[in-house]
């Protein structure tokens, strides 16, 4: 029997969610632009909802449609031929198809003097999964054991380092549980690592925390706060918990620890706005994996939270700050800040 320590049940089903009045200090009439590549995704739709009952403007650019114009003391954006000026704030919703560009257009953002929920550095960060790991790892956060490797050689070894097999193999990019499989035997292990290694992907192979049960935590940080969470459960037959996988989301109340470690590992990375996935191990929180572009729907959904809401209101917050006298703007935060 397991030793974890077990997180509170999920509380009692969730009221629908109610649009909260602007607090004091956000300010109203922010010229909010959403880089998204579907102004139907839910994300987006609820961003546009949100901003508009808080009497803010909203602008949906498909990231896809900005011109990087690289000119000395002139940078800009262009999309349809007219420079997008007089943007308060930009947060970013870039997919990993693209990375590279959405990167290119979220630094020009914040070469431009405008501040970004989430920087081209935190971002790219995020969505290394082994830079991200080491630098969780190097500020003292516990991650799952984690092996880097490309020789056959060297796989006996990889698997004794994270504790044997069952173990997980994932491709160093990837979202919603794509690129993540799990080897059962080394036959099967020595299959998928062949098979990659072909392609030219780069693999990691990690430790398999038993104890976790098909199950993992999804905390969203907004701002040095936790604004939600839920406990994530697989579908029967999968051992991957992500929504788009079919897993159930339960809303449960965080223990300190669990926020403490979501909160730092947001931190470390950089991000202003992060999905951070805990695993419920007999060591307490481990640290699994990080989203720079974090969809809420089955968060609202299992909390009854106003989650669109509260991240319109931390970039309003944010744009009315670099508005004011003397301040620089908000360039990002540094790898390590708060840890």
């Amino acid at each position: 029997m397991s030793n974890a320590p077990q997180l509170p049940m999920p509380r009692r089903k969730p009221t629908p969610r109610k649009s909260a009045a602007t607090p004091s200090g956000v300010g109203v009439g922010r010229r909010i632009v959403v880089l998204s590549r579907n102004p139907n995704l839910y994300s987006t739709r609820r961003f546009a909802e949100a901003a508009h009952e808080r009497g803010h403007r909203l602008e949906v650019v498909d990231t896809l449609d900005c011109a990087v114009v690289v000119e000395k003391a002139k940078p800009a954006i262009v999309v349809g031929g007219h420079p997008l000026s007089e943007v308060d704030v930009v947060v970013p919703r870039i997919g990993a198809s693209i990375t590279a560009y959405g990167l290119a257009v979220v630094n020009q953002f914040e070469l431009m003097g405008v501040p970004v929920l989430n920087g081209s550095a935190s971002i790219s960060r995020s969505r290394d999964k082994l830079r991200c790991l080491q630098l969780l790892a190097r500020y003292d956060l516990d991650v799952p054991r984690t092996v880097l490797g490309r020789s056959a050689t060297d796989v006996d070894d990889a698997v004794r380092r994270v504790g044997g097999l069952p173990a997980i193999v994932k491709l160093t990019q990837g979202t919603q549980g794509i690129g993540v499989m799990i080897a059962h035997t080394h036959a099967e292990l020595t299959s998928i690592l062949e098979a990659m290694w072909q392609l030219g992907r780069e693999v990691l192979l990690q430790e398999f925390i038993a104890e976790s049960k098909g199950r993992d935590v999804r905390v969203l940080v907004v701002g040095d706060h936790v604004v939600g969470a839920m406990r994530r459960t697989a579908r029967k037959g999968e051992f991957r918990s992500n929504i788009h996988r079919g897993g159930e989301g339960e809303a449960i109340d965080l223990p300190e620890a669990y926020q403490d470690a979501a909160i730092r590992a947001a931190r470390v990375v950089g991000l202003d706005v992060a999905g951070v996935d805990l695993l419920e191990s007999d060591a307490g929180p481990k640290v699994m994996e990080i989203n720079s572009s974090p969809g809420f729907e089955g968060l609202e959904a299992a909390t009854g939270l106003d989650i669109a809401g509260l991240i319109i209101e931390h970039a309003a917050r944010v744009g009315l700050a670099a508005r004011q006298p003397g301040q620089p703007g908000h360039p990002g935060r540094p790898v390590g800040f708060g840890a």
